[in-house]
């Protein structure tokens, strides 16, 4: 045992590596390991709001608190707020189209009685009643051939038909109309039913 040599350990023994050999490393090694944190990476690491509240002073602690709580009620307010301004526009919106029904009504009669000829101030005018409607948005629906569908048609009278298979719209009385998902009117529709 007592040639032993010191400075050299065997392949077997666990020594720890002095601070001069920590530092050097193998260039192969080194892309292999992930990248250390250096101390400016953790002193310039943004800190959360729950530890900026943990190392507040005491008195300055219960204001932090405070003032997140108030910062959440704010956000929460302008979530509402913007929720409840985009209802109210849809409802305007609805508002102005269903005011303007009945004058729709009245143009589609006026065409099918064939008072808006072409080039007539009349036609002029219910083109532009038309472009405007459009322009907020809202869709006309039934036509005599569509499949009925009680959710969106309102029948007013159901006519046995022979060789009719299923409901459908046999004459459209009064058209439906719509804006997105906002029903305004539902159609009102002679009904073709399976003859007995």
């Amino acid at each position: 045992m007592a040639d032993k040599d010191f400075e050299k350990p065997d392949e077997g023994d666990d020594v720890a590596a002095t601070p001069a050999e920590e530092s050097v490393e193998p260039a192969g090694d080194a892309d292999t390991e992930p990248d250390a944190l250096t101390v400016d990476d953790i002193l310039g690491a943004a800190q959360s709001d729950e530890a900026a509240v943990a190392d507040a002073p005491d008195e300055e602690h219960d204001l932090l608190l405070d003032l997140k709580r108030v910062q959440a009620e704010y956000a929460n307010y302008r979530r509402r707020t913007e929720e409840q301004r985009e209802v109210e526009l849809a409802r305007a919106k609805g508002a102005v189209a269903k005011g303007m029904l009945p004058v729709l009504d009245d143009l589609d009669r006026a065409e099918k009685h064939g008072d808006l000829a072409e080039g007539s101030a009349l036609a002029a005018i219910a083109e532009k009643m038309r472009a405007v409607v459009a322009r907020l948005g809202v869709e006309r629906y039934g036509a005599a051939g569509d499949a009925f569908d009680p959710q969106q048609h309102e029948a007013i009278f159901q006519a046995p038909t022979p060789g009719t298979t299923e409901p459908t719209i046999l004459e459209v009385v009064e058209i439906g109309y719509r804006l997105g998902d906002l029903e305004l009117r539902p159609a009102k529709v002679v009904v073709a039913v399976p003859a007995e």
